[in-house]
C-alpha cells in the first residue's frame, strides 16, 4: 500500500536567448530517433505475442499488463514496483528488451526516492532485484541502493522514539503532521538491508535488520511489538489508506522474515513467515474469498501476492498449496470473476486492471477503483510477474 504524492507546483524557466530553428539533418536525425522508438515498441509487443514460449498464458497475459504499464509509466514508487514485477518476467524470458527498459532507456538509478521511506524501499528493492536476475554483477544498482538507504539512515529514520525500533517515513524532529503511522511498508528498508548485505558483506546492514526486528536487548524491535504468535499481528487500527499500522494483517512481514531467513537461516524468520501467509489465505479467517482467494476487505495490491510467494520461496513443501491459490486468485482477476464481476477487473481494449479484486468493489485502500493508472497497474504486473515467475520456474 502506498499513496498519492502532491505535485510541486510548476514554475516557468528562465528565459533564455532564442536558439537557431534546427538543420535539416538535425531534423532528420530527430525523426529517425522517433521512429526507432515507434518501432522498439512494436517489436516489444511482437516479442510479447509470438516470442517467449508462445501460449503460455501467464507470460502472455504479463506481458499484456507491461505495455499498459508502460504507457502509463512514472518513475518512482510506482514505477519501481512494476520494474519488480519485470524483473521476475525477464527471469524467465531472458527478453533484453525489458532489461533494457528498466536499466537504459528508464534506468533505475534515476527514479526519485519519494518522501515517505517505503517509496525509496520499493526503488531500492527494484534495483536489487534486477541486481539479483541479472546476475549479480552489476555493482551501479547496488551502489546506488546503498546510497538511499544509507541517506535515510543518516536522516534518523530509523529509530525508537515510539518506544520499539522502526523504520519511519520521517525522522522524530521532522516536524511533520502525518496521520500515517509506522508499518510494514516502511520496514522493508529491513529487507533492502537484507539484499545490500548480501550484495555487500558489509555486517552493518545486517545488523539494522537484526535491530529492526529483534530489538536491542533494551528496547524491542517489530517482532516482540507487533507479532502474537500463530502468524497473528496485531497494531492500531484504522483505514488502509492512511492509518491502519499493519496493513494486509501484517503479510509484509513474510517477505522481511523470509529476507532474514535467507541470510541468516535462523527458523525462527521462516517458522513466522510460514505461519503468516498460512493464517492469511486460510479463508476461515475472512481474509480471502473461499473460493477464488481474492482480498475481501483490502486492494488487490501486487506487493500482497509478492509478499506471500516470498515466504512460499523459502518453504516450498510447508506452502505447497500456496501457488494454486494465487493462481485462482489472478484468473479471477483476469477473467472479471469468471464473467461475473460488478466492477472491472480486468480492461479488456487495453488490459488495464483494477487496483482491488473484490468483485464487487468496497474495498478499503488506496486507489482501489483505479484501472490501468500507473499504481494500479504497476502493482499488477508486480503480481502476475513474480508469480509467471513461479509458474514457469525451472
Amino acid at each position: 500500500m502506498s499513496r498519492s504524492k502532491k505535485k510541486s507546483p510548476r514554475t516557468l524557466p528562465p528565459t533564455r536567448k532564442q536558439k537557431k530553428p534546427l538543420s535539416r539533418g538535425a531534423k532528420a536525425l530527430l525523426g529517425a530517433g522517433f521512429l526507432a522508438a515507434v518501432l522498439a515498441g512494436l517489436l516489444y509487443t511482437a516479442i510479447s505475442q509470438y516470442w517467449f514460449n508462445p501460449g503460455e498464458k501467464w507470460i502472455d497475459r504479463t506481458y499484456a499488463i507491461a505495455n499498459q504499464f508502460h504507457r502509463v509509466y512514472s518513475a518512482g514508487w510506482e514505477g519501481a514496483n512494476g520494474a519488480i514485477g519485470e524483473a521476475y518476467l525477464y527471469a524467465v524470458t531472458g527478453d533484453t528488451t525489458i532489461k533494457n527498459y528498466h536499466l537504459v532507456t528508464h534506468d533505475l538509478r534515476k527514479m526519485i526516492n519519494g518522501t515517505w521511506v517505503d517509496d525509496r524501499a520499493w526503488v531500492c528493492l527494484a534495483e536489487m532485484y534486477w541486481w539479483h536476475f541479472t546476475g549479480r554483477t552489476n555493482q551501479d544498482l547496488v551502489i546506488d541502493a546503498a546510497n538511499r538507504y544509507l541517506e535515510a539512515r543518516a536522516q534518523g529514520r530509523l529509530s525508537s522514539h515510539e518506544g520499539f525500533w522502526s523504520w519511519y517515513n520521517w525522522p522524530p524532529d521532522a516536524g511533520v503532521n502525518d496521520i500515517c503511522i509506522t508499518n510494514t511498508n516502511m520496514n522493508h528498508m529491513i529487507s533492502v538491508a537484507c539484499w545490500l548485505y548480501e550484495a555487500t558483506g558489509d555486517q552493518r546492514f545486517l545488523d539494522d535488520a537484526l535491530m529492526v526486528w529483534n530489538g536491542d536487548g533494551t528496547t524491542p524491535g517489530v517482532e516482540a511489538t507487533f507479532y502474537r504468535g500463530n502468524g497473528v499481528w496485531e497494531g492500531k487500527p484504522g483505514l488502509a489508506a492512511f492509518g491502519k499500522q499493519l496493513p494486509w494483517e501484517g503479510t509484509g512481514y513474510c517477505s522481511i522474515a523470509a529476507s532474514l531467513y535467507r541470510v541468516t537461516k535462523e527458523q525462527k524468520y521462516k517458522d513466522i513467515a510460514v505461519a503468516t501467509a498460512r493464517r492469511i489465505m486460510d479463508p476461515a479467517n475472512g481474509w480471502v474469498d473461499s473460493e477464488d482467494y481474492y482480498q475481501i476487505h483490502m486492494d488487490g495490491n501486487g506487493a500482497f501476492v509478492h509478499y506471500l510467494l516470498d515466504a512460499y520461496e523459502i518453504a516450498p513443501e510447508e506452502l505447497a498449496d500456496l501457488p494454486g491459490k494465487i493462481e485462482k486468485m489472478l484468473e479471477h482477476v483476469w477473467t472479471n470473476h469468471h464473467g461475473e464481476a460488478t466492477v472491472v477487473l480486468h480492461r479488456d481494449y487495453d488490459h488495464g486492471i483494477r487496483n482491488g479484486w473484490n468483485p464487487n468493489g468496497g474495498e478499503d485502500g488506496y486507489g482501489v477503483n483505479e484501472v490501468g493508472t500507473v499504481h494500479a497497474q504497476s502493482q499488477a504486473l508486480r503480481a502476475f510477474g513474480v508469480f509467471t515467475y513461479f509458474k514457469n520456474k525451472k
